[in-house]
Formats: structure tokens, C-alpha cells, sequence
């Protein structure tokens, strides 16, 4: 981990020491999070409301439309991206109170039963005209950005490769239009489901949540060539609430990074297995 990042990790246990001594009669704690996390933090939520005796309550969905519902002045206390810019740019102008790196995740694909794709003929399945490619909504969601720069990787391996893939990708989620999956239905599985795509690029944690909904779709790993990794970022916004700083020092804890680490996620220093 760069001296950067863990100058970072201490700087929200070290700003949360000037506040933690103070009480407040807030009625739970107003944590905005990224989809992808929603499992993993609910766990952390429910973990830190039994030792803490502080409820929790969760809004999920894309990053980048949470931020723009922070920006619009929506009530959030704790914020956890699926990037660091989204945090970041709340910090910059004068909302949060320092970004932490918490949890990495990586892209991987979700496929079809009847999709012949691995790691050797990846890029050729992908621009293949006759595979539908969905992804998530970028600028809105994260997972759309970093599906864009695998695209970007993919042209300098193929010239016109970017253009190709950029053109032929459904948006299928995480924009503000995107149809929801049914209550208790992964968003993944259910677009696969119905057969909207024939592959799909999302974080590998969503496509093995998805994979455990509907069985015969395939996970693949992404070639180092085409490879791309997502840094989740973790900022507190309610800057003079104690609770919220203790949830949020609770998610760097080691007990709140092992929960993350079961999910799938790489986090410093953690085996991903409970």
C-alpha cells in the first residue's frame, strides 16, 4: 500500500478524535453506499449496530448519482464509493472530511452458458458484432467508467477497438433510467436473465452474486492486458457526529475489513475467506 494511501487510513481515526468525545441524539446514522457494497455493508452495518448499539440506516445505489444527491443536499453522514472521485470531489468542495481507501474490487465478465469466452479470446468475443456487451451507465455508476477504460486498454492492443466497444455497449444499469431489478433480485443475474446481454462487465463481486441467483451463467477472469481495478473510497460528511465516525472507523477495523474481505473484496492485509 503507497505512503499516500496510508496516510489516508489515518487521517479519518485521527480527525474523529477531536469529535468522539461529544453525544448526539441523531436517531441513526445516514449511510450512503455504493451497490456494489450493499451485502458486505449491510453485514458491517448489522456488526456495528450489535457492538456499538447504534442503528444504521443504508441508502445504495450508483456512486455518482448518490454524490449528485449529496450535492443536492440529501441528509448522508458516511459515504462509501466505488471510486475515490466521487469522495473526493465532496471533500474538495468543503462536504467530507478526508478519503479514505477501504476496499479494492476488480472487473470481471459475466457470461451466457453458451458463450464460448476466456482469457485468451476475450477481446475477440467482445467486439464480436454478433455478442450483445452490457455494461453499467458511466459517469453515474463506476462500473461503467472502469468498463471505459478497459475499453481504452483493449485499443492498444487492437487499433479501433475502443471506438468498437464504446459504440456496441448496452447501458443497461446504474444510470438514473435503468430499470431496477425485482425487490430481492440481483440487478446482474436478472439483466441476464432476460437475456439483455450475453455478457456483462461488473465488478467481480457482483458477478458472483449474480452467479449464485442464476446458476448457469459463467464468471470469467479478465486478462492482465485488459485488467482493471476499482479503489473504493470512504469519506465522513456529518464532520462533527461522533457515531458517524466510529461506523466509519468500524469499516477500517479489522473486524469490518474481514467482513469486506468474505465478500470478495481485497483489503489490506486480509485472506479473502472467512
Amino acid at each position: 500500500m503507497s505512503t499516500r494511501i496510508q496516510k489516508l487510513r489515518i487521517m479519518l481515526p485521527m480527525l474523529g478524535l477531536l469529535v468522539i468525545g461529544q453525544s448526539y441524539a441523531e436517531p441513526s446514522i445516514s449511510l450512503y453506499a455504493a451497490g456494489s457494497l450493499k451485502n458486505a455493508l449491510n453485514e458491517v452495518a448489522q456488526r456495528f449496530e450489535e457492538s456499538q448499539n447504534v442503528p444504521v440506516s443504508m441508502t445504495s445505489g450508483p456512486s455518482g448519482l448518490l454524490r449528485g444527491r449529496i450535492e443536492k443536499g440529501e441528509a448522508a453522514q458516511v459515504f462509501a464509493s466505488a471510486n475515490m472521485k466521487h469522495p473526493r470531489k465532496l471533500v474538495k468542495s468543503g462536504l467530507g472530511k478526508g478519503v479514505a481507501l477501504f476496499a479494492r474490487n476488480k472487473l470481471c465478465v459475466l457470461a451466457q452458458n453458451d458463450i464460448q469466452i476466456d482469457e485468451n479470446n476475450m477481446l475477440d468475443v467482445l467486439l464480436s458484432p454478433d455478442v450483445k456487451l452490457g455494461t453499467s451507465t458511466p459517469k453515474a455508476d463506476p462500473s461503467g467508467d472502469y468498463a471505459w477504460e478497459l475499453f481504452a486498454k483493449a485499443e492498444t492492443i487492437q487499433t479501433g477497438a475502443q471506438k468498437t466497444l464504446e459504440e456496441k455497449a448496452l447501458q443497461l444499469t446504474g444510470g438514473p433510467d435503468s430499470a431496477p431489478a425485482p425487490k430481492g433480485r440481483n440487478q446482474y443475474g436478472w439483466v441476464m436473465e432476460n437475456d439483455r446481454a450475453d455478457l456483462f462487465l461488473t465488478y467481480c463481486t457482483n458477478a458472483l452474486l449474480a452467479k449464485k441467483q442464476v446458476p448457469s451463467l459463467k464468471v470469467v477472469q479478465i486478462p492482465s492486458a485488459l485488467s482493471v481495478g476499482a479503489d473504493y473510497g470512504l469519506t465522513v460528511l456529518d464532520k462533527t457526529n461522533a457515531d458517524a465516525w466510529r461506523l466509519a472507523f468500524f469499516v477500517l477495523s479489522e473486524e469490518g475489513q474481514h467482513i469486506l474481505a468474505s465478500y470478495g473484496f481485497s483489503v489490506s492485509g486480509v485472506s479473502n475467506k472467512r
